[in-house]
């Protein structure tokens, strides 16, 4: 059976799954434009409340070029995930080839004021063959 999130990280606790669908939709190839969505699960399975502050991204296009993403949040919102709950959010990359790769970490605040980096496992954007 397909596990509905095929990558998975854990940090102290803190476990990132991810699973990612190419868009043909949203992509438009002759004008070198692929898009994946991916829906990210962030579980806590420790015993204190954990907080996401920010992400970071490191994007690799088909080219080997990295493209490093930052910021506050995801998806708006920095969320505190309770002992035994999670917090799931869907986003999207475009990129200009038709394969590519994305992986990265959450600044993560515990309860007890300590902090952590949560990785966000590694996994590739691979649009299928357009039939001719």
């Amino acid at each position: 059976m397909l596990s509905l999130f095929p990558f998975s990280e854990t940090t102290r606790d803190v476990i990132v799954r991810v699973s990612v669908s190419f868009l043909p939709e949203q992509s438009e190839p002759e004008r070198g434009r692929w898009f994946w969505a991916y829906h990210i699960r962030i579980e806590n399975k420790g015993e204190e409340p954990v907080q996401l502050l920010t992400r970071r991204w490191v994007i690799t296009d088909g080219r080997g070029v990295q493209h490093l993403v930052e910021g506050e949040g995801v998806v708006g919102e920095q969320p505190v995930i309770q002992p035994g709950a999670a917090y799931d959010y869907v986003s999207g990359c475009p990129l200009s080839t038709p394969t590519g790769a994305m992986q990265g970490s959450y600044h993560m605040l515990l309860a007890s004021g300590k902090t952590f980096d949560a990785a966000i496992p590694r996994f590739s954007l691979i649009a299928p063959a357009v039939a001719e």
